[in-house]
């Protein structure tokens, strides 16, 4: 009787879900942070810097919470995590310096760093625990159809209410919104399904906890190295497109676009990355794996090129929106996959760790060509490296195939 009431329990977590990322996902300052700050009189290099920042607290950070998440549980991650996040919010809002913003940025990284693998693994090991991880690519859509229908609407709102109503009214909603997802946090049932590991590693102390933790990953990864190529291959495109997001904002913006504007191109786009999710499964039937990894990067070099050289930004940025959405869902269904239980979050965190890596050696270089050559140079010299990494890439897989 226990163990049913446990499992409907952990059933329930799939609903839960939803409306937890549903709330998290609504984020009025999305699509409008850079502008916010640019009226608040931060520079470009500034704006890049802080990015950067963010990205390299990411990048430091990642490890030690998956490890929090796999030891302590997801959970108490997630909970941790938004709390952490509010506070990044209430600093963006009220602060005019830029160490405190720098503060407020590494606050809003370790929020993520808390949420990033914790979350999935909390989804992917209830899933596992009742008998269903095979239907996770379907939610897998789900979540990210939830993830552009919360983009949609906090870009349209968030834009409607800074241009008319002023940027407090993006703001205050923001942060109640935030704080409602903090309580839906609590409700999450623990998956008990790695409760034996936790304790043992728990009983090595915590030092040696995170060093058993982080080598067995890593063990993991060497016996598995599809892990590492999926890991480093698809945050590459991911820190291409997140490039594009910000820096398409500014420069929307220097073109005389309002936020109202600005925040229904990004929308359009979300439109377009919500409906790819949910046809992922279906374009993976007609052309595999394989053929979701030759063949979206190639259209994403494609739309850089066309934002780089053309006046139709909008409609080869939605383009990118549709390859963000087929590689997402079906990237982390295949990576999921290959992961034991006991390391997803570490793992995961992997993941994130190595987009945060391709951002700070990319994103404060963009900023800074940005300022001094203009941003449409700057998305073309994104174009550039796009491409010789792809070209690189297809070189690297033919040898592979013909065993050289």
């Amino acid at each position: 009787m226990k163990r049913d009431v446990y499992l409907l329990k952990i059933k329930n977590n799939i609903g839960k879900n939803y409306v937890f990322l549903g709330l998290s996902y609504v984020d009025l300052t999305r699509g409008l942070w850079m502008i916010w700050l640019t009226l608040r009189g931060f520079s470009l290099t500034q704006l890049g810097v802080m990015e950067g920042l963010f990205h390299l607290t990411t990048f430091l950070m990642e490890v030690p919470t998956g490890i929090v998440a796999d030891l302590f549980g997801r959970k108490m991650s997630r909970i941790l995590g938004r709390i952490i996040f509010f506070g990044s919010l209430f600093i963006l809002y009220y602060s005019r310096s830029f160490p405190v913003q720098c503060l407020g940025f590494s606050l809003s990284a370790i929020g993520y760093n808390l949420e990033s693998g914790a979350g999935e693994a909390l989804i992917y090991d209830s899933l596992k625990e009742i008998g269903r991880e095979s239907v996770y690519k379907k939610i897998a859509g789900i979540n990210n159809l939830i993830f552009e229908g919360g983009s949609i609407i906090s870009l349209i709102v968030g834009g409607y209410c800074a241009h008319n109503l002023g940027y407090q009214w993006v703001f205050i909603p923001g942060m109640t919104v935030s704080a409602m997802s903090i309580v839906v946090a609590v409700l999450f049932e623990e998956p008990t399904i790695i409760q034996e590991e936790q304790h043992r590693l728990r009983e090595m102390g915590w030092f040696q906890a995170m060093k058993e933790q982080t080598l067995m990953s890593v063990q993991v990864i060497v016996e598995k190295p599809r892990i590492a190529f999926i890991i480093l291959f698809t945050e590459l495109v991911m820190m291409f497109i997140a490039s594009l997001y910000f820096y398409l904002q500014t420069f929307w913006k220097s073109e005389g676009r309002n936020e109202l504007q600005i925040g229904g191109y990004l929308a359009l786009a979300s439109v377009l990355s919500a409906a790819a999710g949910i046809l992922t499964g279906k374009i993976e039937k007609k052309i595999g794996v394989r053929g979701i990894i030759l063949f979206f990067p190639f259209l994403l070099i494609l739309s850089i090129w066309g934002i780089g050289l053309t006046d139709y930004s909008v409609f080869f940025y939605g383009i990118t929106g549709f390859v963000d959405g087929v590689l997402f869902v079906a990237m982390q269904d295949y990576l999921n996959k290959l992961i034991p239980s006991e390391r997803r979050a570490t793992i995961l965190s992997f993941q994130s760790m190595a987009f945060s890596l391709y951002m700070i050696l990319f994103f404060p270089l963009i900023g800074l060509i940005g300022e001094q050559r203009g941003l449409q140079t700057a998305f073309l010299i994104l174009a550039v490296v796009a491409t010789l990494m792809y070209a690189v890439y297809l070189i690297i897989s033919m040898r592979k195939r013909n065993g050289n």
